[in-house]
Parts: C-alpha cells; structure tokens; sequence
C-alpha cells in the first residue's frame, strides 16, 4: 500500500472558518465557523506557520488542493487518503485507473459511504466503490474522511463505518487555463486541460470545464490495456453577498480496461494430480486456475499467449470451442458513468438557511468472462439426464434433442439453463445444430438514480444551532447477462453485449440473469450544535431515521442458494417446462426451512423439500433509527479531549436478496438480517504552533456481520453471517514544523477484531451443522497494523518530498488458517513410498506485512521566464521495488477456500481453489509538465 505523506501535512492543518468537512451543502452550511483540519502540503495558511489537528467530535483529516497537486496526476482519489492513519487502499495499478480496494478501522468499502458534492456514489446495489470511476483530482477542492463513524445526515443505506466525502473546485473569478502533460512507466501518457471562464455575466456567474484521457499497459502482461476519458463542467452563480448561491455541474467518465494483475494466491511451484500425487506440470505466474502468484520480482511480467477462435464449420460434424478469449486478462471491466447534481444554499430569514442538492446518475457497466454456448435445445426433464455426466453437449440428454421430440419425458427447450445458454440455432454458421461456441457473457448492469439532500437550518442564539434534513434517493437498477460473438482473437465486437445480444432461434436474447431492482431511501435528521462553559464544551447531537425499501424483480427461476438460476426470458412455455420438470428443492432434515415439507419418521441423510421458487417479486422494508452525538472539551488552550458514540445499518444488498429467493418468502432464509454496528470513539489532541498531536481510540460492535466470497469464474458471491464481531484500535499521528521550509509527520494504527461464534459453513447427510472455527478468530483482508511518516522540504529552486508507509499482514480467511489443498499420493507417488492423503499448505495464513517508499520532486520554470503556476514534477511510486500482494479477492468470510465435507463426520474432503490477489505494481517513475495561465 501507497501513501503519499508529507510531514507537515497529513493529518495536521489549519483553522480555517466555512471550510467545512462535511458531503452536503447543508452540512457545509451548518459547521461553517467551527474548526476544520485542512490538510495544506507545505505551506500554513492565512500566515500561520503553525499547524492545529482538527477541532471536532470526530477523528476526521481532510486533503485539499494544495496537498493533492502533488501526487500523481490522475490518481484515485481513494489512493490521496492512502496516508491517513487507519486508511488502507490498495491500487490495483500505479495510475488509480484499474480500481482497488478500499479499508478504514477495517470497514472495507462496501460498508464506507463515500459522496461527490454530496451525492452517493456507492453502489446501489452491492455498496461497493470504484476507485477507478472517480472524478480527476485536479479538479477536487477538498476531500475529508471520518474514520469511523457515518455522518447524521450521510445519504446511504449501506454504510456501517467511514465516510469518504469530496468536493469540487469552484469556479476562478478571473480567466485561467490549465494544462498537464504525463508520461510514465508501462506506456502511460496523460492530458488534462481546463478553462475558468472567468466572471461572465453582471450577475457575477462563472464556470469551468475539463477534459482528460490517460492510458496505459498492464505493468504485468502488456497485452492488457487501460483507457479512460472524462469530461467535467461546473457553473456557478453566487446570490447576494450572503454565500447563497447556485451550481450546476455535470460530469462524464468512460473506463475500457481489461482485467489485468489478479492471480491465485499460492507459491507452490509444481501441479499435482490430487488422485494420484503425480507431478503434472511447473506451476507459473499467471492468471489462470492452475498458475500462482510471483515469488520474486523477475517473475511479475507473464504472458497470456495470443489465440483464435476455432472458426472451423463443418456440416454434420461437433465442432468444439476452444478457450480464447477466455483468460482473465483478455476479459474487459467497462464502463460508462455520469451525473449531473445542483448544489445550491438559500437565506431565507435572518439565522434561517435552506440548502438543496438534487441530482441524477447514470451507470452502465459489466464484469465477468465467457462461456460455451451451445447449439443444442437442452432437455429440463431429469428423467432423461445422466447425473454422471455434466450438463454440456456429452450429455445424452442434449444429444436426444436434435433427434428426438418433445413427448412424455424429452422436454428440449432453449434458453439459459444450468449455467450454460441453449439457443436452438446454428451459431457458427455450418447448418447444424452440433457445435459449441465460446461467447462474451459478462454481467450487464444499468442504473438511473435520482436524489435529493435537503436541509433547514436555524440559529437560536450565537453559539446554538439546529437542523432538520431530508433526503430521497431512488435507484432503478437493472441487471441482465446477454451473450454476445467474440471475434477470431477472443476479443468481443462489443464490450457491451446488451447493446447487440447473441439471439435464440425463437428471437429471444438470452442472459444468465434477469432482474429489476429499485433501491428506494427515506431519511429524516435533526441536528443539534452547541457551545457550552465559553466556549469550552461543544456538543454536537443528532438522529437519523431511514426508511429503506428494496423493489425486487427475479424473472428467472432460483435453483441454488449461491444465486443459480434458470433464465427463460420473455418465453414462459419454456419457464413452465422447467419448473414442471423440476417442482421441488432439497434441503437437510435439520435445516430448519420454514415452509418446506419433511418425512414424519426422518432416517440419516433425510431430506425436506419445498416448491422451486419461480419468477417473482418480493419487496423488504427496513427502517431504523440511528443516533450520533459527539463532544469536545478544551482542557487548556493546547490540550482538549473528544469523543462520540454512533450507530450505522447496512441493508443487505441485492445480491444477498437474490439469493434469498431460492427459499419460500415465509422461511427465515429470505429474508437476510441487516447488519447493524455501535461505534465508540474517544480522543486527546495536543495543539501548538510547532508541535500538533492526536490519539484515539475506538471500538466498533457488529450485529450480524455480513462475509461474502466472490468466484470470478463462477461469477457468484456467496454469503455468511458471522454473527457478532467485536473490534477495536487505536490511532495516532504527530507533526512537527522546525522551520516553515521543513516539516516532518509519522502515523500509526492498530486494529484488533474478534469474531464470537463459530459460523456454519455446511451440513452433514443428516442435516447437522458442520461450523467453520470462526470463534476468537480475527476477521479476514484488514491489515492488523500501520505506520509511515515522511517528510517535505522546499528549497525555493526546488520541492522535494518521501513518504513511507508500513502495512501490516492481513489474515486470507475468517478461520485464520492457512491456504490448502488436499492430495491423495499413491504409494509410487507419496514421498514415504506409503499411500496417504496430506493437506498441503500452498499459501500461509497472512498476507505479509509490506513498505513502500515514494518521492516527488518539483522543479519551478521561473527561472526560464514562465509563471510560477508552470512547473516540471517527477513522482517515483514504490521506489524500492517491492514484491507485494495488492487486493485480496477472498472477500470478507471466505471459509476455507470452499471446502467439500464428508456428509458422515464432516471432516474436509476437498478445498476449493485459491483465491485470487492482485500483484502489487512495480517501481513506476511519472513525469509531468504542468502549464497555466
């Protein structure tokens, strides 16, 4: 992990009145006047040479543009908060335009809410955050962090921790250009430009716009490719001499990147046939299920060999389809994202202030890979199916449905059935209904939101204010799977396969899901701030009441609770054929499912039943209220204690729900439990004009902490409920400015978290509970530790800056136990010359700790005649060249990597695969020219 600190900055800054740390306008509003932190890079502001921690009922730093213009350009905003105590984000490039993964006090960021001008941009789905949709940092006037706690007025419903919250740059008064020009490692170039109109109008309105585009390769395998453009505007209309006013911005980002870096997380060298222990082949960096992550720094660059598509026709005979197109890094991660938001603020009496932020969204983007589709019908009457073969053109019943018709047990249909798409129709072109090929079948999603902040504020009396606020947000989300052709190189014609879908032979576009969802937020807040003793006690006081409501549509059939379905789309016959072919479902005996049907005398290995769940509809209310209340007490001129108490909830999202749906809607199992947390902080700040310093400490109770564990290939996430997890921690940082040309800062956190049952993780034959050793055990991919420092110098000819920051090890698994796969050696193969099964550990139980080091430098062009807004930068990233592992794609909870259980004791029999890292990137040297008038 990165971190872009330097000493004097950080988390120490200045007073600065109506600089305000919050998302809204409203909130804006509301703590103007009090203290902020502002994190300034390398010079005081308003002629202080001292720096202040903030002055807040929250452990909260904020970045502005000071600090931000000297990272690199470009950069995720997720990546400038990298060097804020507690703050972990891993890139996922050098660049911030391939995303990443996001952790604060270990909330990961599905649980953060993070805001842009106000406006929620996690997603309204799953909550997750994408580091690499977000706006061009040039453009970002401040961005601030609570680190533990939401605030009263936060418009999500799925944050349980932190909030990332930033703003955009308004307007200049006066005409001005920018340009910047980048060029680094791994073929990067970058342009930025952007034009301030300037005041235009008698009215005082002014405006900007701004466009960019980047690329890059894949630091790894240079055959995969990073392509982004955006274009940004804001007008902006002041109202009076009051700070009312309105403005309008607009904002349009498009990603073309391939999947690139992610691997199996395992350092064994060698492939093993699990039945016999005979050595198959090396095993090697790669992407693939058979490869593993690097063990040195020479082995991060592998190669993903070029292919074609076997476009052999031939009539009459099974053409197969091969596997191009099909690897990880050949896969694409589009997307296209917009919005456009009103920030706008009213007097409306004296003390009395209204404050509106409506907006819009959009959102159109995919993941996944490919499949094999097939030509054939496929036959849904099990009577016909040989269980011992899979379902694929080798199975008899396939075979039957280009010979035989449909009658009393042949019940050939098309559509996406099994995991596999049927489509009755010639796809090669060769006039036979044989063959197989390979298409592009990524996840489709479609999002439109709309949304409004709103807040009314009113001051009784110098020193004592209050708030009421309401926010609506409605997303419409659609999520679909169509297929679509791949070209001769595995390349798909069109990222976006929902735009021109492969059709079946009834005309039908077939997807491997179906389903509209409206994610709907009600949320009314009152707010109360006061100042007590003088001045001395600041009480900060409020409740949030949220009414969320999730709309859910399945048009396909549920067969799994991993989220397998069977799609039929528009063609209800064929819907009708497999539900009647397939009426029920099994569970255990002992698996305690509501409505299901189960044997009055059950024997071991008994199972119940209960009715397929078909298309439906099922809508979930949640609604709780949530308080947050916060003090700060001055205990002399330098030294003042704070602290706060919150609560937050996260709804489950809607694949969670969807999941549900495999049970009947009267089951417990449906209807998944929001996870709910109460988070404590408490802190002391030392405050001078040379020395700043703070500590604090946290604790955080979950309620039904949600763990998922995502299969890229499989292209499911599944879910567990850990229960309770109790964590706490600590955060500190100092800084200190010897002389205004210097300055110096450290940081430090720790995290300890402890899971307090064990989880179920499967069921033996006759229904009893087989539990994962969760209990006592540390929760997974949050590092347990932090630290860095750094420092900045400014020598007037030149800038120069480091920072280092130490992350510590994070555990793969909620069991905290290592990475394994069981082998079965023969006696010709077993190292003893006995026969005997040994579980083999191919990873440890932690990701190791890791240090990266990072410089900038800034040359001024004064001395060749040019302004001082003209300058060279050269920012060097992970400048030791570390070997480091990235994101972890075990997700929260992955138990064991999947494990198979005996059904008689419920001892592991299997483990499934690895899961997937990213391989942290290479040593990347960035230069950039930077122009403006």
């Amino acid at each position: 992990m990165r971190t872009k600190l330097f000493a004097g900055v950080a988390f120490a800054a200045l007073m600065i009145p109506a600089s305000a740390l919050a998302q809204s306008t409203g909130t804006i509003d509301f703590e103007e006047g009090s203290e902020e932190i502002v994190v300034t890079g390398t010079r005081t502001q308003n002629g202080v040479n001292g720096i202040v921690v903030p002055d807040t009922t929250k452990t909260r730093g904020v970045l502005n543009q000071e600090f931000i213009q000297r990272q690199a350009p470009g950069q995720s905003v997720n990546d400038l908060i990298n060097q804020l105590p507690g703050v972990s984000y891993t890139n996922n490039d050098p660049f911030g335009s391939s995303g990443g993964s996001l952790n604060i006090r270990g909330f990961e960021g599905s649980r953060i809410s993070q805001t842009f001008d106000g406006i929620p941009l996690n997603d309204s789905g799953n909550y997750a955050i994408y580091g690499n949709q977000q706006l061009d940092p040039e453009l970002i006037e401040q961005v601030n962090v609570n680190m533990g706690t939401t605030d009263v007025d936060s418009p999500t419903a799925g944050a349980t921790g932190s909030t990332v919250n930033y703003r955009t740059r308004n307007p200049g008064e006066d005409f001005g250009v920018r340009l910047i020009g980048s060029v680094g490692d791994f073929d990067f170039f970058r342009v930025f430009g952007m034009v301030d109109t300037g005041t235009f109008t008698s009215f005082g309105t002014r405006a900007w716009l701004s466009a960019s585009t980047a690329r890059n390769h894949s630091p790894f395998n240079d055959r995969a490719q990073v392509e982004k453009q955006q274009y940004n505007a804001k007008l902006y209309q002041p109202l009076g001499d009051n700070g009312d006013f309105v403005a309008i911005s607009g904002h349009w980002n498009e990603n073309r990147n391939n999947f690139q870096g992610s691997v199996p997380l395992r350092t064994d060298v060698v492939q093993y046939n699990t039945s016999t222990g005979a050595v198959t082949a090396p095993r090697v960096v790669g992407p693939n299920t058979g490869d593993r992550f690097p063990i040195t720094n020479d082995e991060r660059e592998y190669s993903v060999p070029l292919c074609q598509i076997n476009n052999t026709a031939r009539a009459g005979i099974l053409d197969a389809a091969n596997s191009c197109g099909s690897v990880f890094d050949e896969r694409f991660n589009p997307s296209n994202t917009g919005n456009v938001r009103i920030n706008s603020r009213f007097t409306l009496a004296e003390g009395l202030v209204f404050a509106a932020d409506p907006y819009y969204q959009y959102t159109k983007a995919n993941g996944g890979g490919t499949t094999v589709g097939q030509e054939a019908r496929r036959d849904v009457n099990p009577a016909l199916q040989n269980p011992a073969l899979p379902s694929s053109a080798t199975n008899p019943a396939n075979s039957n449905c280009n010979t035989t018709p449909n009658g009393a047990t042949v019940s050939c249909q098309v559509g996406y059935i099994g995991g596999t798409p049927y489509f009755g129709r010639d796809l090669n072109g060769d006039g036979d209904l044989l063959d197989t090929v390979r298409l592009l079948t990524p996840s489709q999603t479609q999002t439109h939101r709309i949304g409004v902040i709103s807040s009314l504020r009113y001051t009784l009396s110098p020193g004592q204010t209050v708030r009421v606020a309401y926010t609506y947000d409605r997303a419409r989300h659609r999520q679909t799977g169509e297929t679509g052709f791949l070209q001769y190189n595995g390349k798909p014609y069109d990222v976006f396969p929902v735009n021109d879908p492969v059709l079946d032979v009834n005309g039908n576009a077939l997807q491997k899901r179906d389903r509209l969802s409206f994610a709907i937020l009600h949320q009314f807040a009152a707010q109360y701030n006061g100042e007590f003793f003088d001045g001395t006690v600041r009480v900060d006081a409020g409740i949030s009441v949220k009414f969320m409501r999730r709309n859910l549509n399945n048009y396909c059939a549920t067969s799994s609770a991993a989220g397998f379905i069977e799609c039929f789309g528009p063609d209800t016959a064929a819907q009708a054929a497999w539900l009647a072919a397939n009426p029920t479902q099994t569970v255990p005996y002992a698996a305690g499912v509501e409505g299901a049907t189960c044997p009055a005398n059950p024997v071991p290995a008994t199972n119940c039943t209960f009715p397929t769940q078909g298309p439906q509809q099922r809508i979930v209310d949640y609604k709780r209220a949530l308080p947050n209340i916060g003090y700060v007490a001055d205990i002399t001129d330098k030294l003042s204690l704070y602290g706060n108490f919150s609560q937050s909830i996260q709804v489950p999202g809607t694949d969670n729900l969807y999941n549900s749906f495999f049970y009947p809607v009267t089951a417990d199992q449906a209807n998944p439990k929001p996870e709910t947390t109460d988070n404590l902080e408490t802190g002391v700040r030392y405050r001078s004009s040379k020395i700043q310093a703070q500590v604090a400490a946290w604790y955080t109770n979950y309620n039904n902490r949600l763990a998922s564990s995502y299969d890229a290939d499989l292209d499911k996430t599944v879910y567990r409920n850990l229960g309770k997890v109790k964590r706490f921690g600590f955060d500190g940082t100092i800084a200190y400015r010897p002389i205004n040309e210097l300055s110096v800062y450290a940081f430090g956190s720790y995290l300890e978290s402890e899971i307090q049952d064990n989880v179920v993780a499967g069921r033996t034959g006759a229904g009893a509970p087989i539990y994962a050793q969760t209990k006592g055990k540390r929760e997974s991919n949050a590092p347990i530790y932090t630290f860095g420092g750094g420092a900045q110098a400014n020598l007037g000819f030149v800038d120069f800056g480091f920072n280092v920051k130490r992350t510590g090890p994070r555990y793969v698994y909620d069991t905290n136990e290592s990475v394994q796969q069981i082998v079965a050696f023969t006696a010709a193969n077993s190292p003893t010359g006995v026969a005997q099964t040994r579980t083999i550990q191919v990873f440890g139980n932690k990701v190791p700790a890791y240090t990266l080091v990072d410089f900038n430098a800034r040359l001024p062009l004064g001395w060749a005649g040019l302004n001082d807004k003209t300058y060279f930068q050269l920012n060097v990233l992970n400048a030791f060249d570390k070997l480091w592992v990235s994101s972890l794609n075990s997700g929260n909870g992955a138990l064991n990597q999947g494990p198979t259980f005996n059904p008689t004791n419920g001892a592991v029999t299997a483990y499934g695969n690895a899961p997937n890292s990213q391989i942290g990137y290479p040593r990347t040297f960035m230069g950039s020219l930077v122009v403006g008038f």
